[in-house]
């Protein structure tokens, strides 16, 4: 279900963007409390979602189609507080990220219907993980220069920041934020290789080992 707006390089040094959305995929729980900053639940969350007699968790097509609307709205018209939203299929419930914002929260409960959607803060939106996404992305040629091998750029859905792949962990972690400063919301993860999806496209192996 994950479709976060992502960048990878492959080891033939082609730029890949996949998806477009922030959506994850969640199984965890934590403490809920109404109010504009924390954690709050729709209306419909104190309905049973999942159909009786059912096996295994499902995702109903009123629910989905919440779910795009709540994504499709954040992006288009708040930006500035959506951070993303995933699917809690064992609970058969949305999870909205956002920077605390009345307008959106509203948004939120109209969208949702008597679908259940938890919303949860984030420290940041998709148009600030986007400019620091696209800035990363400008740069790729100059860390490669650098020597810090870059795998992935990709914004979090949770709005935590723009997660870094790399196999240079040290060395990103010291070099991009002198650059960019201390504050900037990047995530560091140390990457292997690559190992594209068989496609029929010949691909050539990272020079250096």
């Amino acid at each position: 279900m994950r479709r976060d707006r992502m960048i990878r390089l492959l080891a033939a040094g082609t730029l890949v963007l996949s998806g477009a959305g922030c959506t994850g995929v969640s199984g965890a729980a934590v403490p809920e409390r109404a109010g504009l900053t924390g954690t709050w639940r729709t209306a419909g969350c104190e309905f049973s979602r999942l159909p009786h007699g059912a096996r295994i968790p499902i995702i109903p097509a009123r629910l989905s189609a919440a779910m795009d609307r709540i994504e499709r709205g954040g992006r288009e018209r708040f930006a500035a507080s959506f951070a993303g939203i995933e699917i809690d299929q064992r609970r058969v419930r949305a999870i909205v990220y956002r920077v605390p914002s009345a307008a959106f929260d509203d948004y939120v409960r109209q969208s949702a219907e008597d679908n259940c959607v938890v919303v949860r803060d984030a420290a940041h939106a998709v148009a600030e993980l986007g400019d620091w996404h696209d800035r990363v992305v400008a740069d790729l040629p100059y860390w490669t220069a650098q020597g810090v091998r870059i795998v992935t750029v990709g914004s979090r859905h949770d709005g935590v920041g723009v997660e870094i792949g790399t196999r240079d962990f040290e060395r990103a972690r010291r070099w991009l934020p002198a650059r960019y400063g201390v504050e900037a919301p990047l995530v560091f993860v140390e990457e292997g290789l690559v190992t594209p999806l068989t496609s029929g496209r010949p691909t050539t192996p990272e020079s250096g080992g």
